[in-house]
């Protein structure tokens, strides 16, 4: 069974809003006291927030959905139905949020406590009391509950570590990361021995870090061949590169300036670590002729500018001075950064017409309305009450799409859908009379429709 996972694809369903409720207050002597039902609660959110001890994302990828409360049924008495509860869906530092169908970002979280509400609960619905005005005094109707978002999300962890380790399956990147921290991954001297990457924690004096063990890279990682391009993210993120080299390896054409520049070559192709320092580390120097070999090839790195460590992962030989090198090199390159913070987020609400809506005429006798408000009505209003549809008329007519479907060239008993074409409500259109001169019938009734 696996303990890491780095990808995952999440179902997430906000609370749906409570209905709000059409009631009249009852009391001895006053049969009549008015409306009084309340509002609907709000359906609860689907947070995701940065948590400090999530490391993984093993959890959802064995329970991949996730909704929250539904909002409660305004009652009467003028009493608000409940607001559905929360979900909070911790996540590891370095969590990119993308749409599960697109592949777009939709939000990269970075910084312990940054939060994002990644699914908005729906509005509760008005109850008759607040629906009540002067010249509709008892509504015997309420408004319903909006549905919440519902959405698939891909969950991508990127590790946020100080150091990467790259270099060839077999390496001896494992067996370093074990002996410079506490960290037991799974050791054995075959390719692809590591299939995730592993995480340890180093002290170097008073500087703690942490060094990420990627699994092994081969030519074309960075077009997806072997394991190396699902795990080539995980070094994005880290402050500096550690070639690890091994120089007891017995495989023709493998020598350590080649496996150098192979590894290089993958990194350039895969982009956006341009700009880490790197040092290289010669490693199983424990091995005679891999330490000889070391000391011929040093001379040549260092010509490229880099800095040299020969090493020995199984006796610790140069361990000392290679972590105390790597324990520099993060502490500048952390004092040189500003302070991390929670990802600062800005919210970009839809561009709309200046009225809210658009008509757009699809063919000779059918229109179609978008907007925020028109679909946000039909999704509140009760078809089965001829009053809340009078109401809805009423709505739309003050909003101005009578108007703009006239312009469009709308006549009488012409199809008009509002939302979606596959998923909108569709009514053959009949011109209304302005609000004002509406006579109301009984409750529950529009003259209308009758």
């Amino acid at each position: 069974m696996a303990d890491f996972v780095d990808q995952v694809v999440l179902h997430i369903k906000a609370g749906d809003g409570g209905n709000g409720c059409a009631s009249v207050h009852r009391e001895k002597f006053k049969p009549l006291g008015g409306p009084d039902g309340g509002n609907g609660g709000r359906g609860g959110a689907v947070i995701l927030e940065v948590d400090p001890n999530t490391s993984t994302l093993l959890e959802y990828h064995h329970r991949p959905h996730r909704k929250a409360d539904n909002g409660k049924q305004g009652q009467g008495s003028n009493r608000d139905g409940a607001n559905g509860g929360d979900v909070i869906i911790p996540v590891p530092n370095g969590t990119v949020v993308k749409d599960a169908a697109t592949g777009e970002v939709i939000v990269d979280l970075v910084g312990v406590g940054t939060r994002y509400v990644i699914a908005e609960g729906g509005y509760g619905g008005l109850g008759n009391a607040a629906l009540a005005s002067t010249k509709r005094k008892a509504p015997g109707f309420a408004l319903l509950g909006e549905p919440g978002d519902a959405l698939d999300v891909m969950l991508e962890l990127k590790s946020v570590a100080d150091v990467a380790l790259v270099g060839f399956p077999s390496a001896g990147k494992s067996s370093l990361i074990a002996a410079l921290s506490a960290a037991r991954p799974k050791i054995a001297d075959y390719p692809f021995t590591t299939l995730i990457p592993n995480l340890g924690v180093v002290t170097a004096g008073e500087t703690v870090f942490t060094v990420a063990d990627v699994p092994g890279l081969i030519p074309g990682a960075s077009q997806g061949k072997g394991l190396g391009h699902e795990f080539l993210r995980h070094v994005e993120r880290c402050d500096m590169l550690v070639h690890v080299i091994d120089c007891a390896t017995m495989e023709p054409g493998r020598d350590p300036i080649t496996d150098y520049q192979v590894i290089e070559a993958e990194l350039e192709a895969y982009g956006k670590l341009e700009d880490r320092p790197r040092i290289v580390v010669l490693n199983k120097a424990d091995v005679p002729d891999a330490r000889e070999l070391a000391e011929l090839v040093r001379g040549e790195f260092e010509e490229r500018g880099l800095k040299v460590f020969t090493v020995s992962a199984a006796t610790h030989d140069g361990l000392r001075e290679l972590t105390f090198a790597m324990g520099e090199w993060v502490a500048a390159a952390r004092a040189a950064k500003p302070i991390e913070e929670p990802t600062r987020l800005v919210l970009r609400p839809k561009q709309l017409g200046e009225a809210g809506f658009k008509v757009r005429r699809v063919n000779d006798n059918l229109f179609q309305v978008t907007g925020e408000k028109p679909e946000r009505w039909i999704r509140q209003t009760d078809f089965t009450n001829d009053e809340a549809v009078g109401y809805l008329a009423d709505r739309l007519e003050r909003l101005g799409v009578e108007e703009q479907l006239v312009k469009a060239g709308a006549t009488a008993g012409a199809e008009v859908v509002i939302g979606s074409m596959e998923g909108g409500y569709v009514f053959d259109w009949q011109p209304t009379l302005n609000a004002e001169s509406v006579r109301q019938g009984p409750r529950g009734s529009d003259n209308r429709f009758g």
